[in-house]
């Protein structure tokens, strides 16, 4: 286990990004935790976050040419993690989108780099999908190939069938989806902090009944 997986879910705690209790999610059930990466919501936490991002996309070995940082979230995400992989070495171009195509100046629907090459997605969380379905056919439609897709935080639970919806990518998509860190680290950090491990049965529960059965 890469010792960052921990240090990342001790910083959304810190941050409060990563809060504890009754929460309802889309799915209409009740989780004992919530992860809103939208917290991450200055310079000092999104160098550290972009820094994560870095350090999961080095560790995962998986090829790439560019980043891509799907609007509106990813944009922020995807130009930290530019600079992060710069100062790690690897200075690579990136690009995101825009929500509505522009039909003056450069125009277009992306800002940034062109699109070519292998091309990594850079997102918070994968929920339905729907964000990841659209990046792929915007990178295939300009002739690049979507090599890849890293989050934040993988819940690792069940969306609609017996998948999660991280492993709904993978199958669709044939392309590899890395995390940050997973619904797993989040166990063992929990199992391992007194002042937090109140919170580890309910989570526990909370994975056995909805996680997919496998990491």
């Amino acid at each position: 286990m890469f010792k960052f997986r921990q240090d990342f879910i001790r910083f959304a705690v810190q941050q409060k990004v990563l809060s504890f209790g009754e929460f309802q999610t889309k799915a209409g059930r009740l989780s004992p935790y919530f992860f809103n990466a939208g917290l991450f919501n200055d310079g000092a936490s999104l160098r550290s976050l972009s820094q994560f991002y870095a350090q999961a996309i080095l560790a995962s070995e998986t090829p790439f040419d560019m980043l891509f940082g799907p609007a509106y979230k990813g944009i922020p995400l995807v130009a930290g993690t530019a600079i992060a992989l710069a100062e790690q070495g690897s200075n690579v171009p990136y690009c995101y989108n825009r929500k509505e195509a522009k039909d003056h100046g450069e125009g277009g629907t992306t800002v940034g780099a062109k699109l070519q090459g292998k091309v990594l997605i850079v997102d918070d969380v994968i929920s339905a999908g729907t964000s990841v379905r659209e990046s792929i056919d915007l990178i295939r439609s300009a002739g690049a190939e979507p090599c890849g897709v890293v989050i934040a935080l993988d819940r690792m639970e069940r969306g609609q069938g017996e998948l999660s919806a991280a492993q709904e990518v993978q199958r669709n998509y044939n392309i590899p989806v890395m995390s940050i860190a997973t619904l797993s680290d989040l166990l063992g950090y929990l199992h391992d902090e007194d002042d937090l491990v109140q919170n580890l049965y309910a989570t526990q529960m909370y994975r056995d009944k909805y996680g997919v059965k496998n990491d």
